[in-house]
């Protein structure tokens, strides 16, 4: 039996496990507060295909009083899955690396990787939150669902768990390599950034390597969320392969490259403020944690 030593004072701190699921979350919740009007506006742009001024004018049409509408469903997932990516990475890490690395001759960098992989893949689990913003985003459903709990009871009642996966397998294929390239490359990019100080100095080099990361990662899969965001869209009915609707817009736009990239611009600077804030903040947590 291990003793228990009686304390007047209570230990509020967090354990060295459970801080980076705490300090991923809170990161997540500081970067959908400030970004999510511009999200709205990429999604648009990544479901009808419009300019940037047209997605900013159907805001403005809908006004200010659904400007935040659909924010609970990305505050829930964000904060979840940003918890689940940066906590889960840490935990299958040390497993794998104990179970693995020690006489096995495996490189550190392939358990990391496959650790990535597998964290990526554990957040797709809370994908019916991305599957109600999308609904609650898209003006064509305004009047059909109203608010995060009324969504998720009319697709549960009227279709079933299923339907609130919808769109899965382009969620599937992003975020396992994503995540693998974002954990392999934070570090390195890091360490070509000038030689930080003070806090002040590692806030900046953390946001810059975050930033960066996101907005390369944002481009590199953005026909996926292209994909994800048309599947999302549909209520009902066949559940189309990936590479089917990829096709089906591709021919809607005509078989252009540009069109199928309309609003990357834009993620690429949301990804870059997005990634930005969350790396510098999860750092930075981790060390006040």
């Amino acid at each position: 039996m291990v003793p228990i030593i009686a304390s007047n004072t209570p230990d509020v701190s967090l354990t060295p496990r459970g801080k980076h699921y705490a300090c991923g979350s809170i990161a997540a919740f500081t970067n959908i507060m400030v970004t999510f009007p511009i999200q709205k506006v990429l999604f648009r742009q990544q479901l009808h295909g419009v300019r940037a001024r047209e997605a900013v004018g159907q805001l403005q049409r809908d006004g200010m009083r659904n400007l935040y509408r659909g924010l609970l469903p990305p505050l829930l997932q964000k904060t979840t899955t940003v918890a689940i990516m940066f906590g889960l990475y840490e935990d299958f890490s040390h497993v794998l690396l104990d179970q693995l690395s020690t006489g096995s001759g495996i490189p550190e960098l392939v358990t990391r990787s496959f650790a990535a992989a597998l964290a990526g893949t554990a957040e797709a689990a809370l994908m019916p939150f991305e599957r109600v913003q999308t609904l609650l985003q898209d003006h064509r459903h305004h009047g059909r669902f109203h608010n995060t709990a009324h969504t998720f009871r009319t697709l549960l009642s009227e279709y079933g768990v299923k339907e609130c996966y919808r769109g899965l397998v382009p969620v599937l294929i992003r975020n396992g390599p994503s995540n693998m390239l974002f954990f392999g490359l934070r570090g390195p990019i890091k360490e070509q950034l000038p030689e930080a100080s003070s806090r002040a100095g590692h806030l900046v080099n953390d946001f810059v390597c975050g930033g960066v990361l996101g907005a390369a990662l944002g481009i590199m899969f953005y026909p996926l969320n292209v994909v994800k965001s048309r599947a999302q869209s549909q209520v009902g009915g066949a559940f189309r392969p990936c590479g089917e609707v990829l096709m089906t817009v591709w021919r809607e736009r005509g078989g252009s490259v540009a069109m199928l990239f309309r609003g990357a611009h834009l993620n690429y600077h949301r990804s870059l403020l997005s990634w930005g804030i969350i790396n510098a903040t999860y750092e930075l947590l981790l060390k006040v944690f």
